[in-house]
């Protein structure tokens, strides 16, 4: 590499580094698929263009995730990239509560579309869809009740 000296050296010095080109993943039967994970649980993803049918373990998401607010989390990517309506997304989730696994689901539609459609990636990654939640269960340590918790103290 060459030295520079002055301004008139840095213009003509060519920038080589770019930001990393996203392309579209997409399967033979036309799918992008991703994995999401949260807490314990970890959900398979399967985004394809349709008519906005969730299914999450071979059920409607309305049943399987009975709670408003977990519904409402597993739409977010979707109404945040105004695709609602648009696609059909498949899910398979194990492991963890309903909690997590709505999250893990919720992590999983936004890296699908992302793959499926790259143009949606800076809006989900404001959204903060993208990143994976690496809050887990702090284990429990010898001499605790649990994690933390000390068993009652008494003087006699």
């Amino acid at each position: 590499m060459s030295q520079l000296n002055s301004l008139q050296d840095l213009q003509q010095v060519e920038t080589v580094a770019d930001a990393p080109v996203h392309v579209q993943k997409i399967d033979a039967q036309g799918r992008a698929y991703a994995t999401g994970k949260r807490k314990d649980a970890v959900a398979r993803v399967w985004v394809k263009p349709g008519s906005g049918k969730i299914t999450v373990n071979n059920k409607e998401f309305e049943a399987y995730f009975a709670r408003p607010v977990l519904q409402m989390v597993l739409q977010q990517p979707i109404v945040a990239a105004a695709r609602d309506g648009q696609f059909d997304i498949v899910a398979t989730v194990a492991g963890g509560g309903l909690s997590g696994q709505a999250g893990a689901v919720r992590h999983g539609i936004s890296k699908a579309l992302t793959y499926y459609e790259p143009g949606l990636r800076p809006v989900l990654k404001k959204g903060g869809f993208l990143t994976r939640d690496s809050r887990v269960v702090e284990r429990k340590k010898y001499g605790k009740a649990k994690a933390r918790r000390s068993f009652q103290f008494s003087k006699r």
